[in-house]
């Protein structure tokens, strides 16, 4: 892309870049628009909005077309992405919705193991162009009509207004809940994201062989996976907190294992990884419905992952510094941010549980029975 639009590598991981600090601004209006209407209409945009921003990419002539396309793509990123299926399916089955969480997040675990050799085949046989138009015209022949067999939501009634005793100590609870998930949100993605682009690099800093490392990185995405596959089964009455707490160790304890024991381990590491990315990919989408429920979901999950898509933007270039200068000691970096992630996740209370259940949710319920 760089050689045909005449500007360099780095100019076109900025406009990337850019792309994810624009999603991170339009997610909780996303959010918002999804409380209020729904996942369908706002998802089928989102499926169009990507379209207009793979077909802009593909005839860019010049810098101005490139970031024109990814600003375009990232109005669509901040829209159309997890947190929206997330927030989609919550307005649909409200406190129920783990199991349809954990099953979307199954079968996009598979987006890269299709993506990459995909849109690898098609820059080879054709060009990168002719990749953009076959991803454009896939929204809408096939993103577009499955979310438009979305069930539409049924409007949720108006929460009583009368406040109670206990509203301003809840308040400031859910506020400082609030701050840790998105702080663990922010940590999660930064580490998750730094691993995608420096891998390899990590791997080999460590002493392990190319072909190691390659490995190594093909067991990431199976490793998600199976771990989403034992969220959906084994741990689907364990409470989203606990699989949280225990998602964030595995990237440190898989670290600690590369580092001090040496690249015999490096599988093990990669594994470990895998698994915990795949486990907090969920309870991104989980946890924030477990501790303040489905009133405001969409927006909620919106603010909380700000943070989030912007460490998402600056990992790769922040993590490369840490790499180029202390090698394979940067996996320290990433270890004491996942314990830092599970420090706080801590102080997270779930005081929900015995609670009564929300205003409205067995409505959302009993109308979705009706309609099936």
């Amino acid at each position: 892309m760089a050689r045909d639009l005449g500007v360099t590598p780095p100019t076109v991981f900025a406009a990337f870049s850019a792309a994810l600090v624009l999603s991170a601004l339009i997610g909780p209006y996303a959010g918002r628009a999804i409380d209020h209407w729904g996942g369908k209409p706002v998802l089928m945009v989102t499926n169009l909005v990507f379209a207009a921003g793979l077909v802009t990419l593909a005839t860019a002539q010049g810098p101005i077309g490139l970031f024109a396309g990814w600003l375009i793509l990232g109005i669509g990123m901040g829209s159309g992405l997890y947190e929206a299926a997330f927030a989609a399916i919550v307005r649909l089955y409200g406190q129920g919705s783990r199991g349809a969480i954990t099953g979307v997040t199954l079968f996009a675990g598979f987006a890269s193991t299709v993506g990459w050799p995909l849109s690898s085949w098609l820059q080879v046989h054709y060009d990168w162009r002719v990749a953009c138009v076959a991803w454009a015209a896939l929204h809408l022949m096939i993103g577009l009509p499955l979310n438009l067999s979305i069930p539409s939501a049924v409007r949720e009634p108006p929460s009583g207004s009368k406040a109670s005793p206990e509203a301003g100590s809840e308040g400031k609870r859910n506020g400082r809940d609030a701050i840790a998930l998105a702080f663990v949100f922010a940590v999660t993605w930064f580490v998750s994201t730094a691993m995608a682009a420096h891998l390899p690099q990590v791997l080999m800093a460590t002493g392990a062989t190319l072909a190691t490392a390659v490995l190594v990185g093909t067991l990431v995405g199976p490793a998600q996976v199976v771990a989403r596959i034992l969220e959906f089964g084994l741990l689907r009455k364990v409470h989203p907190l606990l699989s949280a707490r225990l998602a964030t160790l595995m990237h440190p304890l898989g670290a600690f294992l590369l580092l001090t024991l040496g690249t015999p381990l490096a599988l093990v590491f990669g594994v470990l990884h895998g698994a915990g990315n795949g486990i907090l990919t969920i309870a991104k989408g989980t946890l924030p419905l477990a501790i303040f429920g489905t009133s405001g979901y969409g927006r909620r999950q919106g603010v909380l992952m700000v943070p989030a898509r912007i460490a998402q933007a600056l990992a790769p270039w922040l993590f490369g510094l840490c790499l180029e200068r202390w090698g394979a000691a940067s996996l320290w970096l990433s270890s004491a941010l996942g314990i830092a992630a599970f420090g706080a996740l801590l102080f997270v209370q779930d005081t929900r549980r015995h609670a009564r259940p929300e205003a409205g949710s067995d409505a959302v319920s009993e109308a979705i029975r009706a309609e099936s």
